[in-house]
């Protein structure tokens, strides 16, 4: 029998008379794709065990605009955003945690110049603060974690600056990660960015996704871990280009840590 999740919406915080430690902003893929769902129920329930106290919007979500902004549609995305803003403000939001780098990024730092100023989390630095205030304890993790790498999506790392957070994350299940020979600072994109996800690849003789699951699996790993929906799609993608998925598993970093609760 699967596990049952506990979550509720802000309006059921608010007609409580309540205000949430968290706002989890679930994006469109962690709502819609059934494999970042899987990423989004793997998070609730480390929200679960930690005993946070944490609101979703539901139906009152709607895309960051972040696809739009991206493809050139600046009105598109200044219409979705000011939407957002307005829900967000009515509820009196302060804290917003997120496993989409997408969405992680717009909200932070350009709903600000529409009125919206919220701090964001993306949800490996979420976790992190977590595990350093003992509020997640973990086991032996059920897979195998004896070679991990991690890819580092765009725009956690050279969009935000953030690079240690799901590293240290990956540390505290007991293994360190098998750097790529692209990682960090010179990482290689997913080939899903930037709009790009929903477009056909331009000539060339290979697509993005293929060459950086290349560059992940030069590292010999049992788990490629990702910290974002699009790059799990892509990698995985490029697992079965490569045909893999034997050997080797794409997981997000939601996923291993649920996996040692």
């Amino acid at each position: 029998m699967s596990e049952v999740l506990k979550v509720k919406t802000m309006a059921e915080f608010m007609a409580e008379g309540k205000q949430p430690e968290i706002l989890f902003w679930v994006g469109s893929a962690g709502s819609y794709d059934d494999r970042a769902k899987k990423i989004t129920r793997a998070f609730v329930k480390i929200l679960n065990k930690a005993n946070i106290d944490f609101a979703v919007l539901g139906t009152e979500e709607s895309c960051t605009g972040d696809a739009a902004k991206r493809a050139g549609n600046e009105f598109l995305f200044q219409m979705q955003a000011v939407t957002n803003i307005e829900i967000l403000n009515a509820y009196e939001i302060k804290r917003i945690v997120t496993a989409c780098p997408h969405s992680y990024n717009t909200i932070k730092n350009e709903y600000s110049s529409l009125g919206g100023y919220f701090e964001v989390l993306h949800h490996t630095q979420y976790l992190k603060e977590l595990l350093d205030n003992g509020k997640l304890k973990l086991n032996k993790s059920s897979l195998d974690i004896s070679s991990i790498t991690f890819h580092d999506p765009c725009y956690l790392g050279r969009a935000n600056d953030e690079y240690n957070a799901p590293r240290d994350v990956i540390k505290a299940l007991g293994t360190n990660v098998k750097e790529m020979k692209r990682s960090r600072q010179n990482a290689l994109c997913c080939g899903a960015g930037g709009a790009q996800m929903f477009k056909d690849a331009e000539k060339g003789d290979k697509e993005i996704f293929v060459l950086r699951t290349e560059d992940a699996l030069e590292t010999n790993p049992s788990i490629i871990a990702t910290g974002c929906p699009y790059c799990n799609t892509m990698m995985t993608d490029g697992i079965k280009f490569k045909e893999k998925e034997s050997e080797v598993k794409v997981l997000d970093i939601a996923e291993l840590i649920a996996s040692a609760l």
